[in-house]
């Protein structure tokens, strides 16, 4: 009998959650027939069967989550023991200068609890890590958890985050711990737009416009080395909300195509998005970051920095507002706009000139 683990699936990556078995117990695979679904980053891959043979046990189930380099599959035949491949080419354009650390953070000291405390929690089935501490040194008191006790008929069932919440989860985690964020914010006066004017597509040709002006803020920093790395080519990520969590699908040198080709990436990106069928290379790889969450409401945000990126721009709900129009107040629509940057390695003068380039550019007839 032999053993195929979870191989390396790239990135840093030490995990996957299954999403579907493509075999059962029992049967004849052979080389490089899938032979399950999973999920890790926000991208759907099938891991295929490193040789041919019966399979005897599958590990795991349906939602599980693996450790790279924990059994998958037990064969019936053959000594030796499988110890992974890559799957694939996971990335996507040119690799970052530094492999991003894996996701996550150093656990927070946990609360003080009295053993009858935990009792009380037990029977009261009260989940303790949900506790808000009020004793002193940050001890759980009793009444702590009977309080707890109280709101539990208004809450839900606990829900273990999967797939796109999780990731996103844990992507989120490893940015606030590491990324010192600031953000500037200003109104595009969009007014001499012709009706029916393509959003999205303005903003992408906006920002390629900016990161030419400002080239600081289209880079990766690898703040373990501290060292900042510029790039000529602006490849955009696209924040995409899919309903069951946010997917950044990646728009490549976005400043040489024309806009017709633009839009039918953009589509095409946005319809694999959703079906859950986009290719892992394109949400690798992003120098720096749409969020037109304007579309659905809002008009600024504090937005979200994912490194090794270093800015992220966002297009608020395009409303119509005072402004001062050839020396008169006039009733305008303007488009809303919020950059955040790392401030780590991009200055305020560098962000403020960024933001001043893309609404110039924002502003101009159609």
């Amino acid at each position: 009998m032999r053993q195929f683990v979870l191989p390396d699936l790239g990135e840093g990556l030490e995990e996957a959650e299954i999403v579907n078995w493509h075999v059962n117990e029992g049967d004849h695979v052979v080389t490089d027939q899938p032979l399950v679904s999973v999920e890790t980053d926000k991208a759907v891959v099938e891991v295929p069967s490193p040789s041919s043979g019966r399979i005897l046990h599958l590990f795991g189930a349906k939602g599980d989550v693996v450790k790279v380099g924990a059994p998958l599959v037990e064969f019936a035949e053959g000594p030796e023991q499988d110890t992974g491949t890559i799957v694939g080419e996971l990335g996507g354009g040119e690799p970052p200068p530094a492999a991003v650390a894996p996701f996550g953070s150093a656990a927070g000291q946990k609360a003080q609890v009295f053993p009858a405390v935990r009792a009380l929690a037990r029977k009261l089935d009260v989940d303790l890590d949900l506790v808000e501490a009020t004793g002193p040194g940050g001890t759980i008191t009793r009444a702590d958890v009977e309080r707890a006790a109280k709101g539990l008929p208004h809450t839900g069932p606990a829900e273990p985050l999967r797939g796109l919440r999780r990731a996103m989860a844990q992507r989120m985690t490893a940015a606030h711990a590491e990324i010192v964020p600031a953000s500037v914010t200003d109104e595009a006066d969009i007014d001499d737009w012709r009706t029916g004017e393509d959003v999205t597509i303005r903003l992408v040709r906006a920002i390629a416009v900016a990161c030419k002006t400002a080239p600081s803020l289209n880079a990766w920093y690898n703040s373990d080395a501290s060292e900042r790395r510029l790039i000529d080519r602006i490849d955009l990520g696209i924040a995409v909300d899919t309903g069951g969590g946010l997917i950044v699908p990646v728009l490549r040198n976005v400043a040489e195509r024309e806009v017709s080709d633009l839009r039918t990436g953009l589509d095409r990106m946005r319809a694999d998005a959703i079906a859950r069928s986009i290719p892992p290379g394109e949400l690798r790889g992003a120098t720096i970051t749409l969020s037109n969450f304007g579309m659905i409401g809002g008009r600024f945000a504090s937005l979200i920095v994912v490194p090794p990126q270093v800015a992220i721009i966002g297009a608020g709900r395009i409303t119509q507002g005072v402004v001062a129009y050839r020396g008169q107040p006039a009733v305008r629509r303007v488009l809303p706009l919020s950059l955040t940057f790392d401030h780590r390695v991009v200055t305020g003068g560098e962000a403020a000139r960024f933001l001043v380039a893309l609404k110039a550019d924002l502003e101009q007839f159609s």
